[in-house]
């Protein structure tokens, strides 16, 4: 049984502590908000992490989540469909579950539930709200809290974040942002169904809302709207992405709490469809958190959006590059520490969820630092080329992959890198990280030498499933 310490109570974080829980570890988080008033919009909830989430006992509809159905890249400028997917379809036929559209809080209230839960298998998480790390002791390992209070464990989990003090801490530099080539700007809000019903301009919203994803993209001009609801179909998600030349070099960080004008963003979005520029017409002065509080994951990513466009949000998209590595001694990186990535493939929660999961099953029955050593290097192997993937590809939209080619030939085979919105979706969510990574630690123990470097591709999980030793207890960590 290991003492792990895990720094950040979000959803990486909190994946992780439901991991190793189920492990049989003993988990504490220390997160520094008081994880009282969380706030955020809405998240994609893909089948790569919807597949274990069930397992772990998350309730979609006891979370309010909708059942994603179908995406459209529609014309801005007369909102007709120029092409469809079947998100039913293909989350079914690639992935073997289903994809959700939640909002934040609400996936990230169900990971604390689950965390915490006296019920569950194993020792209940432990979560210190309220607790700022400012320092990391890898070898140790150990974390130091503000207070000076030093915190000692087996093993460190850095889940701090896109502003990581783990992760400079295991590069020994700043991973520090540049800005994108293709989107560098982004807007955000929430609109209730209700509101847009009350405007005969806007109530053509509410029809065919249900699981429905619209993608209105003007490539020419480098600019997108993307809507969908969430939260029973009660709410409505916006996020508006565009290119601004003069402000490539101003944007020092990601400002999320940039509140913008409501002119602003009509100018941004000239020439769509009225009805997508009524959405946008009507700025109410946007509630005190006092008299709406409303939880949010954290505060990195925090606004709250109460009536038409009310308080719309935009903060600069600035790009990391894939970190080249993810652990120093007994510390490791998860979620934006470990891959920060843009909102294009919706995956960067999934893709927290399945660094915790990889985590809980390659740390099963390891007790020496020895071992822990090894099987963190292994979790790196398992994580980072399929992560970093997904991170170029995060740079652009599923129908634009093209423009990254030559940054994929890096962490994956020229014949296996996908080159359109289906086989992006192929990609993502036909992948099972609970088979993947009870595989490689098969390979491990069977030879005690790690996969190669070019980590575990799509297939390989069900390729080599029915070989597996001892699966019942790795897959534990999941059922």
């Amino acid at each position: 049984m290991l003492r792990t310490v895990v720094v950040g109570g979000g959803i990486s974080g909190l994946s992780a502590g439901i991991a190793l829980r189920r492990a049989g570890h003993v988990v504490n988080i220390y997160e520094q908000s008081d994880m009282k008033h969380e706030v955020g919009a809405a998240i994609h909830v893909p089948p790569n992490a919807s597949r274990f989430l069930t397992s772990w006992g998350l309730d979609p509809k006891l979370s309010r989540f909708v059942k994603a159905r179908a995406l459209a890249w529609c014309d801005p400028f007369t909102t007709n469909a120029k092409a469809t997917m079947s998100y039913e379809e293909k989350a079914a036929k690639s992935g073997g579950a289903e994809l959700w559209l939640a909002h934040r809080v609400d996936l990230h209230n169900a990971l604390k539930r689950i965390a915490t839960d006296p019920a569950g298998p194993g020792i209940p998480v432990t979560v210190h709200p309220g607790s700022r790390v400012v320092g990391y002791e890898p070898g140790a390992p150990s974390i130091t809290l503000a207070s000076g209070e030093v915190i000692e464990g087996d093993v460190v989990i850095g889940a701090d974040g896109v502003h990581s003090l783990a992760s400079e801490t295991v590069l020994g530099y700043k991973n520090r942002p540049v800005a994108p080539s293709y989107y560098n700007y982004c807007y955000r809000f929430l609109i209730p169904v209700s509101t847009l019903q009350a405007d005969p301009e806007t109530r053509s919203w509410n029809a065919d809302i249900d699981g429905m994803t619209r993608i209105f993209a003007d490539n020419e001009n480098r600019r997108r709207l993307v809507a969908y609801a969430c939260r029973d179909n009660t709410i409505h998600n916006f996020v508006g992405l565009f290119y601004d030349e003069a402000s490539t070099h101003s944007a020092k960080k990601e400002d999320y709490l940039a509140s913008v004008d409501k002119a602003e963003v009509m100018e941004r979005f000239a020439g769509y469809h009225p009805s997508i520029l009524a959405v946008m017409k009507s700025v109410l002065p946007p509630p005190s958190p006092a008299s709406h509080p409303v939880p949010a994951e954290d505060s990195s990513q925090a606004y709250s959006c109460h009536s038409k466009a009310t308080d719309v949000m935009r903060w600069p998209l600035l790009y990391r590059p894939p970190t080249p590595v993810w652990r120093k001694d007994r510390l490791v990186l998860v979620g934006d520490a470990a891959h920060p990535m843009l909102p294009h493939q919706a995956q960067a929660g999934a893709q927290a969820m399945e660094d915790g999961v990889a985590l809980g099953i390659v740390l099963r029955g390891v007790s020496t630092p020895e071992e822990i050593e090894e099987r963190l290097e292994l979790y790196q192997r398992i994580r980072r080329n399929r992560a970093s993937v997904i991170q170029i590809l995060s740079n652009v939209g599923s129908d634009q992959s093209h423009l990254v080619y030559e940054d994929l030939k890096e962490f994956l085979a020229e014949e296996d890198i996908p080159t359109n919105p289906s086989e992006i979706a192929d990609f993502n969510f036909g992948y099972d990280i609970v088979k993947a990574s009870s595989e490689a630690v098969h390979q491990l123990t069977e030879t005690s030498t790690p996969p190669p470097n070019r980590g575990i591709s799509n297939a390989a999980a069900d390729h080599h499933a029915n070989n597996l030793v001892d699966s019942s207890q790795l897959t534990a960590v999941v059922h």
